[in-house]
């Protein structure tokens, strides 16, 4: 049995790709998001705008793509440290994951942006918001754990506890001061423990 290997076509498409994701990301940490087109992307990844249209439609679908990549990054490394953490009380799994996310954020500024400023397309937000898919499914497993059974309303609850988190997150950001931050962030905790958890 053979394995298989990429041709050089295909290590070449890749790395173009690469190439644009980071080359957005910086951009991203340089200046506001309108202020990025397509073509300042290809120009800062070193490849021809009609290279970046090979791969990317427009600069939606790259955002689009960096956020999924980035959703997928922090459930891998959510899903580790829970693995590696021991047996959780509800209060303690909801610090566990919502320090996790922020931390997550500090580190990632390209998705902070992305993430915050409610810049991922309808459609593909969608389609990454639902209770088993992302780090949603992480807290549904957590709490069927709990002897809780799967039901509609169980998701419509963990969809609910997920966009008020998201705007909790915006709004902590949006505070003057870490400390501010910090407060927003703990009342955020016990506001989706106690919803989720009772």
């Amino acid at each position: 049995m053979h394995s298989a290997r990429r041709t050089p076509v295909q290590e070449r498409s890749n790395d173009t790709v690469q190439q644009i994701f980071a080359a957005t990301s910086s951009l991203l940490g340089k200046m506001p998001l309108e202020q990025i087109t397509t073509s300042r992307i290809a120009v800062e990844a070193g490849v021809s705008i009609g290279g970046l249209y090979r791969f990317f439609p427009d600069k939606q679908a790259i955002i689009d793509a960096i956020a999924v990549r980035a959703v997928d990054e922090f459930r891998a490394s959510l899903e580790r440290r829970l693995e590696e953490t021991g047996p959780l009380d509800p209060c303690q799994f909801m610090d566990l994951v919502i320090d996790a996310y922020v931390a997550f954020l500090d580190a990632r500024p390209d998705f902070r942006t992305i993430a915050l400023g409610r810049h991922i397309s309808a459609t593909t937000r969608e389609s990454h918001v639902s209770a088993d898919i992302g780090p949603a499914a992480l807290v549904k497993r957590f709490i069927g754990s709990l002897g809780i059974p799967e039901s509609s309303d169980l998701d419509l609850k963990i969809r609910i506890a997920t966009e008020t988190g998201e705007r909790l997150i915006g709004f902590a950001y949006s505070q003057p001061t870490e400390e501010a931050r910090a407060r927003v962030i703990a009342e955020m905790k016990q506001l989706l423990a106690g919803y989720l958890f009772g």
